[in-house]
């Protein structure tokens, strides 16, 4: 399978055209997401639909161009495009406190490509196991980096608070973001399976 003339994930053809239009699209398919936003009055997180936007992303267009999609998205962000949460916009943004969570896009990106690539059979379950391990990474950089930027300013908060803080409140929604995502990929490769069998029958 190659990029020339598939996607690494569901046999999207791929020109180099439709790879840059695939890039871009994705990345502003994330950067709509971002803005269903609703602020937590006890986290500087707020509630997005960016991990859902970057977990379809990455599981329909592949390692690639999924990963290149969440780069492109971070990009415009940083150039000043209103795509981050709420229309927020900056380069600032990315060493905010929700700079960890921005950097765990890319690593979740690569992580939900890798492991579709790797899988021989793409089901259901897999898509679900690929992006929870993508979440994990996600809410691993975030709190990370929030125990980082802490410490930085010599802030001495326990670990229990940032975790009830940036973590516990969001496992609901990230658990009904992955199932969401994955049951749109598997409806994705299941019509696209069906286009398949009617263009060679």
């Amino acid at each position: 399978m190659t990029s020339k003339s598939t996607s690494a994930a569901f046999g999207i053809p791929a020109g180099r055209t439709l790879t840059f239009a695939s890039i871009i699209a994705g990345s502003l398919l994330i950067a709509l997401c971002a803005q269903i936003s609703i602020d937590v009055p006890f986290s500087p997180v707020p509630i997005t639909g960016q991990t859902f936007g970057v977990l379809l992303v990455a599981a329909l267009l592949g390692l690639r161009q999924g990963t290149a999609a969440v780069l492109a998205y971070l990009a415009e962000g940083a150039l000043g495009l209103p795509v981050f949460a709420g229309g927020a916009a900056g380069a600032q943004h990315l060493v905010g406190p929700t700079g960890g969570y921005l950097a765990g896009f890319v690593l979740a990106a690569l992580f939900v490509g890798v492991v579709l690539q790797r899988s021989e059979r793409k089901s259901l379950l897999t898509t679900i196991l690929a992006m929870s391990g993508g979440t994990a990474l996600i809410f691993a950089m975030g709190i990370g980096w929030l125990f980082s930027i802490s410490a930085i300013a010599g802030d001495s908060i326990s670990p229990d608070v940032i975790l009830n803080a940036a973590l516990y409140p969001y496992l609901p929604g990230a658990g009904i973001k992955i199932l969401a995502a994955a049951g749109l990929v598997a409806g994705t490769q299941s019509f696209m399976d069906r286009n398949s069998e009617k263009t060679t029958a």
